[in-house]
């Protein structure tokens, strides 16, 4: 009696999928008709442009989670308003830090409108900052208030940043995770099939749009959320 073969599997034990811009270009033309020895410098045009196009529209759409960061800026007495990186999207979460004793410690501060911003009285009163307003301008900025009052504090903030320039050259990879690679190569052949294959706009759209649906569950934070209501006066 033969003794049944153990189960075995032959996979690569590798994670390195991570194609390149030109081979993301090259499966983004060939969904639309394209073959690879069809390509042309206007072809790989389009699609670079196609490529950033899409990118700055998912910076639009939701929080990149991969795109990020922690900036920290340190304080100086008096002064209300700090440069903010121009590849900044926006302002998350922010929070003021100090030293005390050997202890660090961090505090929320919130968001303000320009309206609200405007209506303060004093813009120049000192104190321990307790809001802050983003400026979205072209070269953005932070404005605090109260204006700090001491030079031991730092400004730590959560941003989101636009995305790395997708580029054609030396190999370069798109700078997005392994779970949205389908929807980038489907949203980029949707856009390339706009200016070379019109025809297959109405296949490649929907699927486009259905491969974003899909990897944008996957872009969020495993947390839960609790929401109390102050009940506390129906029971006194």
């Amino acid at each position: 009696m033969s003794t049944p073969a153990a189960n075995v599997t032959n996979t690569s034990g590798t994670y390195g999928f991570a194609p390149s811009m030109g081979e993301a270009v090259l499966y983004a033309a060939g969904l639309c008709g394209v073959r690879n020895t069809a390509m042309t410098q206007s072809h790989f045009e389009t699609a670079r442009m196609a490529a950033n196009m899409l990118l700055g529209r998912w910076s639009s759409d939701g929080v990149n989670l991969w795109a990020v960061d922690l900036q920290c800026v340190q304080l100086q007495q008096g002064c209300s308003t700090y440069q903010v990186p121009s590849n900044t999207i926006t302002i998350l979460d922010a929070y003021i830090g100090y030293t005390n004793g050997t202890t660090e410690i961090d505090r929320l501060i919130l968001p303000i409108s320009r309206t609200e911003y405007a209506s303060y009285a004093n813009k120049q009163q000192q104190g321990s900052v307790t809001t802050y307003w983003f400026d979205r301008l072209l070269q953005p900025t932070i404005t605090l208030w109260p204006v700090p009052s001491s030079t031991q504090y730092v400004l730590k903030y959560y941003r989101l940043r636009q995305s790395q320039d997708a580029v054609l050259g030396n190999g370069s990879n798109v700078e997005i995770p392994y779970y949205f690679t389908e929807a980038f190569c489907f949203g980029l052949a949707y856009r390339f099939a706009l200016t070379w294959a019109p025809e297959k706009v109405p296949m490649l759209k929907p699927l486009a749009d259905e491969a974003w649906a899909i990897a944008s569950k996957q872009n969020t934070e495993n947390a839960s959320v609790y929401i109390a209501p102050q009940i506390g006066g129906y029971f006194r």
